[in-house]
Parts: C-alpha cells; structure tokens; sequence
C-alpha cells in the first residue's frame, strides 16, 4: 500500500475518540512532525509488533491498518495514556492487540516473543544516568533475530533546542536527546547489530531512525 499523511490523517481523524485536547492533538496530526510512514514500512507481513512507549496507541493502530501484523503490543508508564490507547481500539477491526502500563525499567516478558519492537521518541525520556542500563535490559528481553528500530531526535543537531522547547511546553520536562552516535555505540556494546542508520528532519525536527538487530 501507497501509504501518504493524508491518508493517516484521514483515518485517524475518522476515529470518533476523545483523548483531551492535547492527547487529541496528537494522536490525529503527529505524523506531520514524525516520519511514522518510514517507520510503518518496516513492518513485514505477519510481524508480531511491539512499541515500547506507545503512548495513546496512535502508532499501533496506524500498523493494524497500514501493515499486515499478526499481534500489537503496547508498553507505556503512564496509565492514563493506556486508558486512551485501549479505547483507541474499540471496534478496531485488526490483529489482537494488548496494552500494559510497566514501571519504565523492568520490561514484561512479552517483549521476547515480539519480531519487530519500536522506540519512538522514547530515549530522549530516560534519565541520562538510566540510559545504559534502559538498553541492556531490552537487550536481555527480545529474542535473537528480533528488529529494533529507535525513532528519536538528534541531540547532535543544534535543532535540538526545539525539541526540548516542545517537551517543556507539552510534558513539562526538558529531553536528554542522544546523539546518533552515541545511540549506535550503546546498541553494538548490547548485543545488537547495526543494519541501518538515517538522518531527517521535518520542519524544525532533527530526527534519526536506526535499525538493529538482536544477535
């Protein structure tokens, strides 16, 4: 499938759902500033999809309806954004989905059976000192074969400062934005190798993408 903002837009704007109005926001108009039909196109027919983070579920419903996955499982912190990722799904017609609110640190058991996982925009989230050990214990939980892909922003990129703008203003935190870099060097001292890196930015938004394998 041809996959265009548009029509993501189009499809979530669809869902009568409502989140609040910044959650709302989100959910319906977040692929103008992220490159999720990248991310989308990583997805191989009958993939098992994990998103670590996923926030309100935006994303793993884009996959149920642009991709062709056999099971969607979704972690995040928050158990209000959990709340809004379940409702998100009712009367969704794909693949069996699960949600689970997880401490930020110990990752569920599930996450071994997944084939593909995301990170989108999440790193950024971990505390400096917590980064290290965030990849290690991932590395620990997904099986050997098993792709990692990490969407999140550059922190090499003087655009950075835009993003830390973002955060403080819609989450009241400033970002610990890693370098590219710096996020490959801790992915290859973790058991992972390194099939694809890239840069984009979109408007003010210095993103990177990295695709990794579990050894």
């Amino acid at each position: 499938m041809n996959i265009t903002n548009r029509a993501i837009i189009n499809f979530l704007k669809e869902k009568n759902f409502s989140a609040g109005f910044i959650d709302t926001l989100k959910i319906k108009y977040r692929s103008l500033i992220c490159p999720f039909i990248d991310l989308l196109e990583r997805v191989k027919p009958g993939d098992k999809v994990g998103d670590i983070g996923c926030g309100n579920g935006q994303f793993l419903l884009l996959v149920s309806e642009f991709a062709q996955p056999s099971y969607l499982f979704g972690i995040e912190i928050f158990d209000r954004l959990i709340n809004n990722a379940r409702k998100l799904f009712e009367g969704a017609s794909g693949c069996p989905s699960e949600f689970m609110v997880y401490d930020g640190k110990t990752f569920p058991e599930k996450l071994q059976e997944m084939d593909i996982v995301f990170l989108i925009d999440v790193i950024h989230h971990v505390p400096v000192v917590q980064q290290e050990d965030f990849f290690k214990n991932l590395s620990a939980k997904l099986k050997p074969g098993a792709r990692l892909i990490i969407k999140d922003i550059n922190g090499a990129s003087p655009l950075v400062l835009f993003n830390k703008l973002h955060d403080f203003i819609f989450s009241r935190e400033i970002g610990h934005e890693l370098s590219l870099a710096k996020t490959t060097s801790l992915l290859e001292s973790n058991n992972f190798s390194i099939l694809e890196q890239k840069k984009r930015r979109m408007y003010v938004y210095p993103h990177f993408t990295i695709v990794a394998e579990k050894k």
